[in-house]
């Protein structure tokens, strides 16, 4: 059985950078949970533009966190589309943040929006794996 602290299954983040805000906000916790060894960015295009060594690994991989700025769900629709459900998938709107077309980002709110994220994904993995792990909260 492996354990959800293990860094042997880290975590692939895919994340819709859209045209707005909320998909910048996406892109912006990709890459801080990426910088901070919580997962790894990787090319959610590659996956949307069938490339085969891209969907191999989207198949393959244990855990997917899935970032999308709104409703539409362009993230997730992409893994949909290659018959992956993602389990640990966030949309921006939903955990409170405003679209609009400004794409500057308040500091304050990267950091509410990461922790959040965090949060929900462990809330997933111990959900999974039952009560037997407690070290991803």
């Amino acid at each position: 059985m492996s354990d959800c602290c293990s860094r042997a299954n880290v975590p692939l983040i895919l994340a819709c950078a859209g045209a707005s805000n909320v998909g910048q906000m996406s892109n912006r916790i990709a890459v801080e949970l990426t910088e901070s060894e919580y997962g790894k960015l990787f090319c959610l295009a590659g996956i949307g533009g069938g490339i085969e060594s891209f969907v191999k690994s989207a198949k393959a991989s244990e855990d997917i966190i899935v970032l999308d700025g709104c409703p539409v769900g362009c993230a997730r629709k992409t893994l949909e589309n290659i018959g992956v459900a993602p389990k640990n998938a966030f949309e921006l709107t939903a955990m409170g943040m405003q679209k609009n077309k400004t794409l500057r980002l308040d500091e304050a709110e990267v950091q509410r929006l990461v922790q959040e994220v965090k949060m929900g994904f462990a809330r997933n993995k111990m959900a999974a794996r039952g009560a037997g792990c407690s070290c991803c909260g």
